[in-house]
């Protein structure tokens, strides 16, 4: 009695199976990479994701047998963008990835109309692929982000639908989060018809007939939400950080946070999942470099041959040497937005060496985590008692002591480094009956290893390299969509 996984992220698929007692078995993965055609442009084929979505899941209920399959639960990467014609399935255009920024102009022009558009939501993206591919508004149509168009593709085009976490991402959704805005979608012309329904994130929607067994689909999140869950993190209070590409930190505060759009500190109101007609909130703090910075000491500076060296060679030194890194290579989100902040390095001495240097960056990293969970604190009204971590970079032992310092509070490290698998499980088995509700599914999963702070770091010296960052390229430090 198992479930299996489908979970998009920004370069691949991967599908898993995942049993009642919460452990994750049989992971095949797929690169689906995005491509970039001009600068701000990212974009997929969503043929390709489908693809492989339909191969993978395939092959992991192969690996066990259709009979053990109870149910589906898919996590995905948020926002992403797909148009396609309803009687055929066939996509209208690429897909448009969440990083997209060719739409900042249409944000800043909506935004003098009174309209809040940002971006990285899908509103815009929308717009924009309909005027491309619909400027009449004519032709039947889907919308989906990438939950519905794995939903759709599993269930053979008979379900079309978006769970409300994935919902409230598009910038579309009503407020309460109880449907579709329809005075914001009439402005951007955006006919009804194309939207999907917006459903709770646990529960059967339909069942996935394009796979051996047919096995319903149950639960459906975006990625964070997804690792929200599968971290535990389902009370008032509880907050988890996925340290990947970027960084993304949410906190579950149960009810609505008070603001509705941006709070004073820089965080975001999120509809952490639904069940039934009911809604649990949380807030999101945004690290635009995390994992990525790593990358570029890998493959720009060639200071490490692989990532996981990061770790070792930082290691190898007690500590920076008085290096301090501002990890803003894409800008600074949370708490400031600058998005014309820039990678800084401070403090080097004839006496810097690589291993100062890759230190520097991975405690620069864990000084933004402080940052964001400060900001999620401050604009939540929640004290978090512990932080609990997952992604890429939650494998290295010296950031993760770098980030329970800079907090100063014990760090707890999940078990699984995707924890987004996870959180579909159990939203899915909750619906199907594996469990009986979210409590009972987190309790079962292996408990995390904890690391508690051993020092304290310097914060005022960490806010003085951060001021220093910002306002490198004035023209994109102006620019704020909320």
């Amino acid at each position: 009695m198992s479930i299996v996984v489908i979970d998009v992220g920004t370069s691949g698929v991967r599908a898993a199976v995942v049993g009642p007692d919460a452990r994750v078995s049989t992971v095949h993965y797929r690169e689906v990479l995005p491509s970039s055609p001009a600068p701000n442009f990212v974009e997929f084929d969503a043929r390709e994701m489908a693809r492989a979505v339909l191969d993978l899941a395939a092959q992991a209920i192969d690996d066990h047998g259709a009979s053990e399959i109870r149910g589906v639960g898919i996590a995905n990467q948020r926002s992403s963008t797909i148009l396609w014609d309803r009687a055929t399935g066939e996509p209208v255009g690429p897909g448009i990835g969440w990083q997209d920024l060719r739409t900042v102009g249409t944000c800043l022009m909506l935004k003098s109309m009174g309209i809040a558009a940002a971006p990285n939501e899908s509103a815009t993206k929308l717009m924009m692929l309909l005027d491309l591919a619909d400027p009449k508004r004519e032709q039947d149509l889907c919308f989906g982000t990438v939950d519905t168009w794995v939903a759709w593709t599993l269930s053979g085009g008979e379900v079309h639908v978006t769970d409300a976490s994935n919902a409230a991402v598009t910038g579309l959704l009503r407020a309460d989060g109880e449907g579709w805005d329809s005075a914001k979608v009439e402005a951007l012309r955006i006919p009804e018809s194309i939207l999907p329904q917006v459903v709770p994130s646990t529960g059967v929607v339909g069942d996935a007939t394009a796979l051996p067994g047919a096995p319903p689909i149950a639960g459906i999140a975006g990625d964070q939400q997804a690792s929200l869950i599968g971290q535990g993190c389902i009370h008032p209070g509880d907050a988890k950080a996925t340290f990947g590409t970027g960084g993304m930190l949410d906190l579950c505060t149960g009810e609505r946070p008070a603001f509705m759009r941006k709070g004073e500190h820089g965080s975001f109101p999120i509809i952490a999942w639904r069940r039934d007609d009911e809604l649990t909130w949380g807030v999101e703090a945004v690290m635009l470099s995390a994992g990525t910075c790593v990358e570029w000491l890998r493959d720009d500076l060639g200071l490490i041959s692989t990532s996981a060296e990061s770790g070792s060679l930082a290691a190898s030194v007690p500590d920076s040497g008085g290096v301090w890194f501002v990890p803003a290579l894409f800008g600074l989100g949370t708490p400031v937005w600058d998005f014309g902040a820039r990678g800084t390095l401070l403090g080097l001495t004839r006496g810097s060496g690589r291993a100062e240097v890759v230190r520097a960056v991975l405690e620069g990293i864990a000084h933004r985590g402080a940052d964001l969970l400060e900001a999620a604190e401050a604009d939540s009204g929640c004290t978090v008692a512990e932080l609990r971590v997952d992604g890429g970079m939650s494998r290295n032992n010296v950031f993760v002591q770098a980030l329970a310092n800079a907090v100063e509070r014990p760090v707890a490290v999940s078990a699984v480094s995707e924890a987004t698998t996870l959180g579909a499980a159990f939203l899915a088995g909750v619906a199907i009956g594996i469990w009986p509700d979210l409590g009972a599914a987190t309790a079962s999963a292996e408990p995390p290893a904890v690391v508690e702070p051993v020092r304290k770091t310097d914060r005022a010296r960490w806010l003085d390299a951060r001021e220093r960052a910002r306002g490198q390229l004035p023209d994109l430090s102006t620019i704020e969509f909320e």
